[in-house]
């Protein structure tokens, strides 16, 4: 069988008759598909989970590539940007998993679904104390205004079954934050991986992954570039599934 693979700007989608080529439209979503997203959908522990939740799916990239991961699960994702929205709507539609992904065009506070989920997956706006950008829907996407990190831990808890995982990329030091909000709420960081974007630099994002089990975390780290262009081999073996093309 050909390799399942799609990356930030083309998708390989593969269904039980065929094959086909994808771009993921995204011309007039604020912001657009990047490394954060790729890394948090490739990274997630989603593979045996019944329901998945994509808080912020701008153009759909997180729930596409939790469908392709995850054959069986229902994946529900929210996004309350216009025109983000309409083109998630466009990219899920034209995918092989358009019945078994449900766009939301509203917020998390206002969502209040009849399931709990087994797994939430979130690449949050994460500027908190800066500017926000002159063009709205940006700033929408990129400052915490609209869903403050402590707001996505109460929801993110209300929503998240007895076992559930919520999973979110942050940078380093919000990411901190969040981690000591989420102890409020009894979730816990059972996972995390330091993200660096070459050798000798210090991490720029931590991938986390937060439950309801107090247990000690699993800390790994991962080095995204070795040079210019020049991926890591851990990087490759963790994303390769979702490019087209991978050097």
């Amino acid at each position: 069988m050909p390799r399942k693979a799609f990356g930030p700007s083309q998708l390989l989608f593969i269904s039980d008759t065929d094959v086909s080529i994808q771009a993921i439209h995204q011309e007039h979503t604020p912001m657009k598909v990047g490394t954060d997203g790729v890394l948090l959908g490739a990274w997630a522990e989603l593979e045996e989970a019944a329901s998945i939740l994509d808080i912020g799916t701008g153009t759909g990239l997180i729930a596409l590539m939790a469908a392709q991961r995850n054959a069986q699960a229902r994946i529900d994702a929210l996004e309350i940007e216009p025109a983000a929205c309409r083109e998630a709507a466009h990219n899920i539609r034209i995918s092989p998993w358009a019945e078994r992904i449900r766009l939301y065009p509203q917020a998390l506070q206002a969502f209040f679904p009849a399931i709990g989920y087994d797994c939430i997956l979130c690449n949050p706006p994460f500027f908190v104390h800066s500017t926000p950008a002159p063009d709205n829907g940006r700033s929408l996407a990129r400052h915490t205004g609209t869903l403050p990190h402590t707001e996505l831990i109460v929801h993110a808890e209300r929503l998240l079954t007895p076992h559930g995982k919520f999973q979110v990329i942050l940078p380093v030091e919000e990411a901190c934050q969040l981690i000591a909000y989420a102890r409020r709420y009894h979730l816990f960081p059972r996972k995390i991986t330091r993200v660096h974007p070459n050798p000798g630099k210090a991490p720029k994002r931590l991938l986390i992954q937060l439950t309801r089990q107090a247990l000690p975390p699993v800390e790994t780290d991962l080095i995204v570039e070795l040079s210019r262009h020049h991926y890591s081999e851990e990087y490759i073996a963790l994303t390769r599934e979702f490019y087209l093309k991978m050097e």
